[in-house]
């Protein structure tokens, strides 16, 4: 619980990538219960997660999306940031690792060999097994396509030889 005296201004904390219960319990001053101050706009509300994204803090370093794309398309790279890993990836539902095999299916059976590269490298850090990732390939080629497969095993055998 948090208590704020009468006319100290505050702000509630939530960011555009997190949620916030809010329960208030109001009393009033001089007749008047709440008194809203100045709106917060977008672009300030989502200024402290660009400016994480960008590598402006302190020792951070920026996204990926933001080295490979941000200097070029930064809403994209934004985008990338905060809503595809700073909330989809997120989500309790399923686990890093899930999500990992998941995508890595997607991109082997759309053949987007640039993208399965770094996302065979993350399901490596999110616990799937070289063992797992190739017969993940293997059992693509007959639901995917044989070439999509193959294209897949190149891909993996080279971002395996470079671990």
């Amino acid at each position: 619980m948090v208590w704020i005296p009468p006319g100290q201004k505050h702000w509630h904390g939530a960011a555009p990538n997190s949620s916030m219960a809010h329960v208030a319990i109001v009393e009033q001053l001089d007749g008047r219960a709440v008194e809203w101050m100045e709106k917060v706009s977008d672009t300030q509300y989502g200024a402290p997660l660009r400016a994480q994204a960008v590598g402006t803090n302190a020792g951070a370093q920026p996204r990926p999306s933001q080295s490979a794309i941000g200097d070029f398309a930064p809403k994209l790279a934004e985008l990338t940031d905060n809503v595809l890993y700073g909330d989809v990836w997120e989500r309790p539902e399923l686990s890093k690792r899930d999500r990992s095999l998941v995508t890595v299916a997607a991109l082997i059976a759309l053949n987007r060999p640039d993208q399965l590269r770094s996302h065979l490298v993350r399901a490596r850090e999110n616990g799937v097994t070289q063992e797992e990732l190739i017969e993940t390939i293997t059992h693509l080629a007959f639901y995917a396509g044989w070439p999509n497969a193959v294209s897949a095993i190149a891909v993996a055998k080279e971002v395996f030889e470079k671990k």
